[in-house]
């Protein structure tokens, strides 16, 4: 089981492939705070309720002053598919291996239809401009999310 990020914490930097291949690094956002959020798998109903809140409110995220990163174990192929199909405006990003879901503490134990499993657990982790942590937030659920992290961000 990984352990959840502290707030104040540094957060763990990260170079993973995005939907087209390209190499995306946390270390590229420094000056910005970003909303990185860990999402199980492309195209499943939960995950596209999120990914489309996420692209229905990045005007206004951004506008704030935050970008927002989506990381998943789905490969680059299946990220661009995503991206095509749902007109995704924001990096998605493969963690195949899930190491970056280990060291943000979004890998473990969840409830999969009433039997634990080990897995990608739906997380939320917000950075400020330094790449520390600003916001955590573990087994959210997909469904209103985005409006509850812009109230609680302020924007």
């Amino acid at each position: 089981m990984a352990q959840k990020l502290l707030v104040g914490t540094q957060a763990p930097d990260f170079a993973l492939l995005d939907a087209e291949g390209t190499k995306v690094s946390l270390s590229d956002y420094i000056g910005r705070n970003v909303i990185v959020y860990f999402y199980p798998e492309a195209a499943t109903p939960g995950c596209t309720t999120e990914a489309c809140d996420f692209r229905d409110n990045l005007s206004s995220l951004q506008s704030s002053g935050y970008d927002v990163l989506g990381i998943s174990p789905d490969a680059p192929e299946k990220l661009a598919a995503f991206t095509g199909d749902f007109a995704l405006t924001f990096p998605l990003l493969s963690d195949e291996d899930h190491a970056v879901a280990l060291a943000y503490g979004a890998w473990g134990e969840k409830l999969v239809d009433g039997e634990i499993v080990e897995g990608l657990v739906r997380s939320t982790v917000v950075l400020d401009r330094e790449g520390k942590v600003k916001l955590t937030q573990y087994q959210i659920k997909a469904q209103g999310h985005v409006a509850a992290l812009k109230e609680e961000l302020g924007v």
